[in-house]
């Protein structure tokens, strides 16, 4: 059953006249006919009956014309729905991102993507390392963007987005306000507040035990709202990537010896095939790396 044969067939129950039906079809009438002569031969009976200048259903036809006619919507509708995604309209795009990963950076990316696809309808994740890696795996997002100081597996692929360098974060008036830059060294005796959803945060620690450094740890969350809040009222100090969302007036001063930063990345599962809207953003994403996104945002 051709598409064109129901709406063919379709037109005739409404013109209930085969040259207008012809004409509304833009076809010419043999070629209207033999296609609703090939419908009937697979519905195996007469649809429409010509008695001389009069057309009308038969009993079949009647039968068959309310369904047909749902087919066709069901069509088109699927046909139009098809269109706009492929076109990017009203086309979804799950997007992962690394709770400790502020906007700043992705605005040019982002920004750009909306400009040129406006129909994209953008849902954001957000979730630890481990946690958007499952979900990339498992098919309920399709990208992330994430920072870790281990390789993922070999069944992602990584698009480098930005390095970031970490910073110490200190109450104001504490007497790092009079250095440029804070070594590791100086953190000795110091008290601490530990960002527990930080990726790097057995990194640090590593390289502080290494060290022979011993810290105060006074407090720990996932909560960065809180750290950065007790933070400014003298608790402690923190460690936390330079570009995330802080607090107005929260000092801080970049960690220089040893240096430490991270990258942040694109990933995505290796070999899936992917959305036209993802497909866009990943495009968009390899222009912007490597800087561009900042300065376009």
């Amino acid at each position: 059953m051709e598409i064109h044969q129901i709406r063919y067939f379709l037109a005739v129950c409404e013109a209930l006249n085969f040259t207008r039906a012809a004409e509304a079809c833009n076809v010419s009438q043999p070629a209207l006919t033999r296609a609703i002569k090939a419908l009937e031969e697979e519905l195996g009976g007469e649809l429409l009956r010509r008695e001389r200048n009069l057309t009308h259903l038969t009993e079949l036809g009647r039968l068959v014309r309310e369904p047909l006619v749902r087919a066709l919507e069901e069509t088109e509708r699927t046909k139009k729905e098809a269109k706009a995604y492929l076109n990017l309209a009203d086309a979804p795009l799950k997007l992962g991102v690394m709770c400790t990963i502020g906007p700043t950076r992705l605005m040019g990316i982002l920004g750009h993507l909306h400009r040129a696809f406006p129909g994209i309808q953008l849902h954001l994740h957000e979730g630890t390392p481990p946690d958007l890696v499952e979900d990339l795996a498992r098919g309920e997002i399709e990208l992330a963007v994430l920072a870790s100081p281990d390789p993922l597996p070999d069944r992602f692929d990584i698009l480098p987005l930005y390095r970031e360098r970490f910073v110490l974060a200190f109450p104001p008036g504490h007497r790092f306000e009079h250095t440029g830059a804070v070594r590791l060294e100086d953190m000795a005796g110091e008290n601490y507040l530990l960002r527990l959803d930080c990726e790097f945060k057995d990194v640090i620690r590593e390289m502080r035990e290494a060290r022979g450094i011993e810290i105060n740890i006074r407090f720990q969350s996932e909560r960065e709202d809180w750290i950065q809040s007790m933070v400014m009222a003298g608790m402690g100090c923190a460690f936390m990537p330079e570009f995330m969302p802080m607090i107005p007036g929260l000092p801080t001063r970049p960690v220089a010896e040893p240096r430490l930063e991270r990258e942040v990345a694109l990933a995505m599962v290796a070999g899936r095939r992917f959305s036209p809207a993802v497909k866009a953003f990943v495009s968009l994403a390899a222009k912007f790396r490597a800087g561009e996104g900042a300065k376009a945002g």
